[in-house]
């Protein structure tokens, strides 16, 4: 019986791998495709013909290039703004008690419960008193605020289930409050904020409404924008271009992701070792 349990482990994992992937797969066949092909009523994930000038197309007509470098100018920017100011804060949510704590939790909660909808227009005419609507810095900034209640929230979680007699022990041993902080605190808590920035980094990759209303200018335009003008004024999609489109608009994140799976290994291992 237990022979048999490992392989169906390994068939199960596979199996399930399988099913996070496929829709990856399909995509890539997809932008490989011809529009005839794409348009007809059979289903084969191997593509009759390979149509590789789907990609010229669709770095060619649309600027995506230009588009993928503000989403990543603008995805990095505020990953980097929500982890500078959520550190500090969830750090003081999860460790100090009293009325800073209820005010910031309640602020979390209010702000998760309403919708983008109702906010939208109050915040158009702030940027727009900032002269910021039709600007990456303005994009930022908004991608900065939408995010920080969560990953703050999340962090906090990260930060309160490190044992506060480790930060105990380590003053008892001559260590200021920063020394505690570098060499107990941050190295425990690289998991939570590997992972927070992850979080934050997708989110704002993948953001699509602030960006179609605070955005004008094709210049200024980001990916998930730009991936939208591949459908043309009457409905009509080029499907062929937009799945290439799809197919490079993920390389960056997928880039990202591998380089924060390291760091987030590291993290663990070295949050181990520390503890």
């Amino acid at each position: 019986m237990r022979a048999a349990i490992r392989p169906a482990q390994y068939v199960a994992l596979f199996l399930y791998i399988l099913f996070l992937g496929f829709p990856l797969l399909w995509l890539i066949s997809a932008s490989v495709k011809s529009s005839a092909e794409l348009n007809s009523l059979s289903v084969n994930l191997i593509p009759q013909e390979w149509h590789w000038e789907n990609f010229s197309e669709a770095l060619d007509r649309q600027g995506l290039v230009r588009s993928a470098g503000n989403s990543v100018v603008v995805a990095l920017v505020s990953t980097f703004l929500v982890i500078l100011i959520s550190l500090p804060a969830a750090y003081a949510l999860a460790r100090f008690k009293g009325m800073l704590r209820t005010l910031g939790t309640g602020w979390i909660l209010v702000s998760q419960v309403f919708p983008v909808i109702l906010v939208i227009l109050p915040l158009f005419l702030i940027l727009r008193t900032m002269q910021l609507t039709d600007s990456l810095v303005g994009l930022t900034l908004v991608h900065t605020t939408y995010t920080l209640p969560f990953a703050l929230w999340m962090l906090q979680g990260y930060v309160a289930a490190i044992p506060g007699e480790l930060e105990e022990a380590g003053a008892m041993d001559g260590a200021s409050r920063l020394e505690v902080l570098r060499r107990i605190v941050f190295p425990l808590l690289m998991p939570g904020i590997v992972a927070t920035a992850m979080f934050s980094f997708v989110s704002s990759w993948n953001e699509f409404f602030f960006a179609l209303v605070l955005l004008q200018s094709p210049e200024n335009y980001t990916l998930p924008i730009t991936l939208k003008m591949f459908v043309g004024g009457e409905g009509k999609v080029a499907l062929g271009p937009l799945a290439a489109g799809s197919v490079l608009a993920a390389i960056p994140s997928i880039v990202f992701f591998s380089i924060m799976q390291k760091k987030l290994t590291g993290g663990l291992l070295s949050g181990a070792v520390k503890g």
